[in-house]
């Protein structure tokens, strides 16, 4: 079992990683990097005159940054795979059916709690955006996770009425609670291009998680296959 666990977590995880990588480097980080034009003063949003747009004004590519960032993404992913198909084992337990389709849905699952439910109180932020104090937005931001990534497993696998109402609050619970936010909003990026920003980071973290969990499936039904079909 734990061979099952370490090989489709590291396969799922870093071949997933590698094409979210690859996905933030051509639709996030042109963003990001227009939105750092405007934190170092060379842009001014309020300044006279229309402003370029992203694709307009960009630094050249800094390949050992973006190098780094997909390495760092790819481990990223394959921390988030050996999580999903530890959730895999123990939902084979309850008797759960995992495949590739399966897998699909548990990464749709895994997006809504790591990025969709915590973007509800704490969105993707651009460089010098005003922001609450790190620690308290790091505790929500885990509070969300956890609330989250139960209330999804007592509405989906848990037959009894009692879980799926548990379920529900706590789902509810982070947003009842709400996000720590800072007494005045401000920042020198446009709001348009924060949206644009906010945007474009789910949409990648929606491919990519449904990637991992897709492949994460594949290697599953794989190494239980290959298990079965070894010599005793």
């Amino acid at each position: 079992m734990f061979q099952r666990l370490l090989t489709s977590g590291l396969f799922a995880g870093f071949a997933a990683g590698l094409i979210a990588g690859a996905l933030q480097f051509v639709f996030v980080q042109p963003v990001l990097l227009h939105a750092e034009l405007y934190e170092s003063g060379q842009l001014t949003h309020f300044g006279a005159g229309a402003q370029p747009g992203v694709a307009a004004l960009l630094p050249p590519v800094d390949w050992t940054r973006s190098g780094l960032t997909v390495l760092f993404t790819a481990l990223l992913y394959t921390g988030y795979a050996l999580l999903l198909v530890a959730g895999f084992a123990l939902a084979e337990t309850r008797g759960a059916r995992i495949d590739a389709r399966a897998g699909a849905l548990w990464g749709l699952a895994g997006f809504v709690a790591f990025h969709l439910a915590p973007a509800a109180g704490l969105p993707p932020e651009l460089p010098g955006m005003a922001a609450a104090d790190i620690r308290a937005r790091q505790l929500w931001w885990l509070f969300c996770l956890v609330a989250t990534g139960a209330g999804l497993w007592l509405l989906l696998l848990e037959r009894l009425r009692a879980g799926w109402i548990i379920g529900v609050a706590l789902l509810a619970a982070p947003h009842l609670v709400g996000a720590p936010h800072p007494e005045a909003f401000s920042g020198p990026a446009p709001p348009e291009l924060a949206s644009l920003f906010a945007g474009r980071t789910l949409a990648v973290g929606l491919a990519s998680w449904v990637v991992l969990g897709l492949l994460a499936g594949h290697f599953w039904v794989r190494e239980q296959a290959a298990g079965t079909e070894a010599p005793a």
